[in-house]
C-alpha cells in the first residue's frame, strides 16, 4: 500500500446547528446522506453553473467537533471560505479554514482506520483521504501501513483513473460538472433539492448538451505540455491535461473528436501523438431534447 502527504490540499470546516442545511442549499452533493467515515464529492457552482471549486466534503465525529470538513484545493481554500461567509447570512454556522492537509492511501487496505479517514468516492480505485497535519504524514502512514511515497505518485494513479484535476484539466469558473465528468464522479445529486446553479446543471442532464468531455488519453512519445491544443489536423478538437508516465486526460469536443477517428485523422498536441484509452467514450448516444 502506499500513501502520499498531497500539498496542494486544504481543509475548512462548516459547523454549526444549521451547517447541514445550509451546505445543501448551496452545493451539488447531497450533504443529508453524509455521516463521518463517509465522503462525497460535490463543488460549488456560480449561478450560472460553472465549477468556482470542487471538494470532497465529510462529516466530522463528534469527537472532533461535529460539522463538516471540505477537502478542497488549497489555494482556493480562504476564497472558498469567504464566499460561504457570504451565503451565510443569519444562517447559524461559522466557517474556518483549518491547519490541515490530506494523505491519499491507495493499492491496499488500511492495517487501521483512523480518525477522519474516508474512501474517496469518485473512483473505487482511487482509495482513501485522511486528513491530518502535515507532521503526522509518516506517523500516519506507519499506523496504516503504508509506504510513503512522493505526492508525483499519486497525481500518476489520479491520472491513470481518468479523474479531473482542476487548475490543470480543466479552468475554474469556465467549466460546467458534466464537462469534467463530476456526473460520472458521483458529483452531482440529480435528486436532491436546489442549489447554486441548479437550473443549467439538471437542464444539461436531461438534455444530454453536454458536448465538451475530460477523456482519457496514451501518449506515444513524451508528454505535452497542459495547456496546449489537442488538434485533429489542422483543426483544434480541445485541450491537453495532466500527463505521466504514457497517459494523460485532455478536455475535448467529444462530437469533433468522434468526426475525426471517424476520418481516420490521428491526434496530437505540442506535435506529439495520442490516442484516447477508450475511444467509445465519444460514441455514447445523447439524450433527446425533452419536447
Amino acid at each position: 500500500m502506499k500513501s502520499a502527504f498531497l500539498p496542494d490540499r486544504g481543509v475548512i470546516k462548516v459547523a454549526g446547528e444549521d451547517a447541514r442545511n445550509f451546505l445543501n442549499g448551496l452545493i451539488t452533493t447531497d450533504v443529508d446522506k453524509l455521516r463521518p467515515g463517509l465522503g462525497r464529492f460535490g463543488a460549488l457552482l456560480t449561478p450560472q453553473g460553472k465549477i468556482i471549486v470542487d471538494f470532497l466534503i465529510t462529516e466530522a465525529p463528534a469527537g472532533h467537533g461535529g460539522g463538516f470538513l471540505i477537502d478542497c484545493p488549497k489555494p482556493l481554500a480562504e476564497g472558498l471560505a469567504t464566499k460561504l461567509k457570504f451565503y451565510k447570512l443569519r444562517a447559524k454556522v461559522t466557517v474556518d479554514n483549518l491547519d490541515l492537509g490530506v494523505l491519499a492511501a491507495w493499492d491496499g487496505e488500511l492495517a487501521a482506520q483512523p480518525d477522519l479517514a474516508f474512501a474517496d468516492p469518485r473512483h473505487e480505485h482511487l482509495g482513501t483521504r485522511i486528513l491530518i497535519p502535515e507532521n503526522l504524514k509518516q506517523k500516519l502512514s506507519d499506523l496504516i501501513g503504508a509506504e510513503l511515497v512522493d505526492a508525483a505518485d499519486y497525481e500518476a494513479h489520479r491520472i491513470a483513473l481518468g479523474v479531473p484535476r482542476g487548475g490543470l484539466d480543466f479552468m475554474y469558473s469556465d467549466a460546467f460538472p458534466h464537462e469534467t465528468n463530476m456526473d460520472r464522479l458521483a458529483g452531482v445529486d440529480f435528486d436532491k433539492g436546489c442549489y447554486v446553479g441548479q437550473e443549467v446543471v439538471s437542464r444539461m442532464q436531461h438534455r444530454g448538451t453536454a458536448r465538451t468531455r475530460s477523456v482519457k488519453v496514451l501518449l506515444e512519445d513524451s508528454s505535452p505540455e497542459a495547456g496546449v491544443s489537442v488538434m485533429a489536423g489542422d483543426k483544434s478538437v480541445g485541450t491537453m491535461g495532466s500527463s505521466a508516465q504514457g497517459k494523460g486526460i485532455a478536455l475535448v469536443r467529444i462530437d469533433r473528436v468522434a468526426d475525426a477517428l471517424d476520418a481516420g485523422q490521428p491526434l496530437t498536441a505540442g506535435g506529439l501523438a495520442l490516442k484516447l484509452a477508450e475511444p467509445d467514450v465519444v460514441r455514447i448516444p445523447t439524450k433527446q431534447p425533452i419536447a
